[in-house]
């Protein structure tokens, strides 16, 4: 009678770690959920204009159209490395400036013989504050480039 009470108490233990153990594991990834989806995203299009771009690092495109009013026509995307490093890609660090206190930092990379990648966005100050964004590059023609994606920015509650 003892070894049977001891293995009921045995189980309702177990039984009870598993519970706690189940309820962590889902509740933290209910929780991640949550906090990933918090940003409500929007459609962003892009155009872009590199003409003035000479390849080395410090090179700019030059923005001619936009759906996110901030991003104003005129702005400039700067690139920090040059291109073909590596061989046959731009991987570079950007930052995209509007005004000197209006500024969203990210990354590029793009292949280059095909005209496509991707860029991603993660900060930025002024009016890009909390902005994030990840959009698809593609090669429209001759040194026009389109970029199509979503952004949100961290105070979006919708």
């Amino acid at each position: 009678m003892k070894f049977k009470s001891i293995t009921s108490v045995f189980a309702a233990v177990l039984a009870m770690v598993i519970g706690v153990v189940a309820a962590t594991l889902f509740g933290n990834i209910g929780a991640v959920a949550v906090s990933a989806h918090s940003r409500h995203s929007h459609e962003l299009h892009v155009t872009k204009e590199c003409s003035q771009n000479t390849g080395q690092a410090g090179s700019f495109c030059t923005i001619t159209s936009s759906s996110l009013p901030a991003i104003a026509v005129g702005s400039k995307i700067y690139y920090d490395q040059a291109l073909g490093t590596p061989a046959g890609m731009l991987d570079s660090n950007v930052v995209l400036v509007v005004g000197s206190d209006d500024w969203a930092v990210g990354r590029c990379t793009l292949g280059l013989g095909t005209g496509r990648g991707v860029c991603s966005f993660s900060d930025g100050t002024g009016s890009f504050a909390g902005f994030h964004a990840r959009v698809d590059v593609s090669h429209v023609g001759g040194p026009n480039f389109a970029w199509d994606g979503t952004y949100s920015f961290d105070k979006d509650s919708d």
